[in-house]
């Protein structure tokens, strides 16, 4: 028995070698894609390349509680699943922000990304600062502005903790008027600013007299204009179904608008014609025409409304909130009191891979910031961009990169949203609900799309384009997850 076994092993030993020698190689690589520069151009040799990473994390201790808990977080993501999908943001009202968010006084200034202080904060950051407390009246210039703030005479907090969400510095002030977002599925509300426009403006870090005269208009003008139409049409502006069709039409909500800002522009225009006079009309009209970003604001809220009612759901892994404030990029998770002021999980932010203007290089940019990538969060933004492949002229790359991005972004999500479907897929539904375990699993993290404001303040955007989220949030969020579900 024994010498039949020896025969057997010999002879496929035999074969196997033989085979190796004389056969056709075929052959699958993983880890460095550059081993396979040696197979390419020959022939004779059948070769895939797998990309593989190990996990962020590789403690087994973590991954057996995980699995232990499977059944109970798998149950709270498709809770988590269905409240993003049936969420319905509309935009309901306009007012300034002091008479209309949560918590906001006369010394509040709201902004972008996890919580930081002054001394902390990036150069555009404190530009748009210092024009919210020239604007405000708080100070009479920059460099008192500057000596108030350092001094705590201002509250900082982040738009985050107050339902809001701004873009880039994200600063709301006060006086500053807001759009008013209401789920209506679930009756929760969110704020967001009324977008300034590109070029020289305060989310950049600018604040010269240009930028206050702006800021100034906007309050007088734009606002009660905004305010008297959205009334007239009873508050009943269907933002997901803005959202929806801007995605067959070349949009992705973050960095490419002009979709979205022509159907909004579409619904208010002949509204904003019959309850302004002849002079606000036009000047409202042509402010929004030429600015392709004016939905970005909107789209950024009806993210946060619909995601919000999505937060604090026990043993749901689903992240909920990605935001920067040019100095961190921070996470929450809806299994970890995301609706808490507590519970962020940050890391430093990086710079994006950009296309950047003319005079401009990497040495120019600040880090990552802004509030927009709650778009990501929602599933559309960078992770939509197989909907908007002409978006790679602003961000760079090739059209094939957008497509990547979005066939990537279903490696890590819970789900797909029937709601925000990308044509170019056969309609498939975008990529839907961050999953933190996946994440830390798969080694594959959030892509955004972005804008890069210059690192000082008063200079303003100097390009666009596309980074993964850092590693540290999600590393972090999955210990403390850990934690939490093993209580």
């Amino acid at each position: 028995m024994n010498m039949a076994n020896t025969n057997i092993n010999t002879n496929i030993n035999t074969n196997i070698n033989t085979n190796i020698l004389t056969g056709d190689l075929k052959i699958i690589n993983f880890g460095l894609k550059s081993f396979t520069d040696a197979f390419k151009g020959r022939s004779n040799v059948s070769w895939a390349h797998v990309d593989f990473k190990p996990p962020l994390i590789s403690d087994p201790a973590l991954f057996k509680i995980i699995d232990e808990k499977r059944e109970l977080i798998e149950s709270a993501n498709q809770e988590v699943v269905k409240r993003i999908s049936s969420g319905r943001p509309f935009l309901v009202a306009a007012a300034r922000a002091i008479d209309a968010i949560p918590g906001m006084q006369a010394n509040t200034i709201l902004h972008a990304g996890p919580p930081v202080e002054w001394s902390k904060m990036c150069g555009p950051m404190r530009g748009a600062v210092i024009g919210a407390m020239l604007y405000e009246k708080m100070a009479r210039t920059p460099e008192e502005a500057e000596i108030l703030a350092s001094k705590g005479s201002v509250k900082f907090s982040p738009c985050h903790e107050h339902k809001a969400v701004g873009p880039m510095a994200g600063i709301i002030s006060p006086s500053m008027p807001v759009f008013i977002i209401k789920n209506e599925e679930y009756g929760n509300y969110a704020y967001a600013t009324m977008n300034e426009g590109l070029g020289k403006v305060l989310r950049y870090g600018a604040y010269d007299e240009s930028v206050l005269e702006r800021l100034n208009w906007m309050e007088k003008t734009l606002f009660p204009v905004m305010k008297r139409t959205i009334e007239a049409m009873s508050g009943k502006i269907d933002l997901k179904n803005i959202i929806s069709q801007a995605l067959h039409m070349g949009d992705e909500v973050h960095n490419r608008n002009r979709a979205a800002t022509s159907l909004f522009y579409r619904q208010l225009a002949p509204i904003i014609c019959k309850v302004s006079n002849a002079e606000d009309a036009f000047q409202v009209l042509n402010f929004i025409n030429g600015n392709d970003h004016f939905f970005l604001n909107l789209s950024m809220a009806a993210a946060k409304a619909t995601l919000d009612a999505a937060s604090d759901v026990k043993y749901s892994s689903i992240v909920t909130i990605m935001a920067r404030n040019g100095t961190e990029f921070g996470i929450k998770v809806s299994g970890i009191g995301s609706g808490s002021e507590k519970n962020w999980f940050t890391g430093e932010a990086p710079i994006p891979d950009a296309l950047f203007f003319p005079g401009y290089s990497r040495e120019d940019a600040n880090p990552d910031i802004g509030d927009s990538a709650i778009t990501e969060t929602l599933g559309v933004g960078g992770f939509a961009m197989a909907s908007a492949p002409s978006i790679v002229q602003f961000v760079g790359g090739k059209v094939a990169d957008a497509l990547k991005y979005t066939l990537s972004m279903y490696e890590i999500t819970a789900s797909e949203n029937s709601a925000f479907q990308i044509p170019y897929l056969n309609f498939r539904g975008a990529p839907m609900g961050i999953d933190l375990i996946k994440v830390i699993e798969k080694n594959i993290l959030p892509v955004i799309n972005t804008g890069v404001a210059h690192r000082l303040p008063g200079i303003g955007q100097v390009g666009a384009g596309v980074l993964n989220a850092p590693t540290e949030p999600f590393k972090k969020a999955f210990i403390k997850f850990v934690e939490v579900i093993s209580e």
